[in-house]
């Protein structure tokens, strides 16, 4: 998963035809190493989708614009527009995850 670096990267990344999965996350949040753990696999079974990281801190503007006021929240984006968003008491298990995923 590569880790949005600017906001450029950002509005290139969620402009594709396809869905774009954005985990937001920030590097003290105990919640996203336990997704760190079961992440992987769940973006194994999606090869359809585009998945990144981005620490909801150094964007919060962002984050804010977005809604996101738990982490880790899971964004998804398709043509610019955010279609579906995950938040953090709902992405707990890998269950969960991909309960939300095979939803798009």
């Amino acid at each position: 998963m590569d880790k949005i670096q600017s906001e450029e990267q950002y509005r290139q990344a969620i402009q594709s035809d396809k869905y774009t999965v954005i985990k937001f996350e920030t590097n003290w949040c105990p919640d996203c190493k336990n997704l760190d753990r079961f992440i992987g696999d769940i973006v194994a079974e999606h090869a359809d989708k585009d998945f990144y990281s981005m620490d909801a801190e150094q964007f919060q503007p962002i984050a804010e614009a977005n809604e996101v006021r738990g982490i880790p929240s899971l964004l998804v984006y398709k043509n610019g527009e955010k279609v579906a968003h995950l938040h953090s008491k709902f992405a707990k298990t890998p269950g969960q995850v991909r309960e939300y995923l095979a939803g798009l």
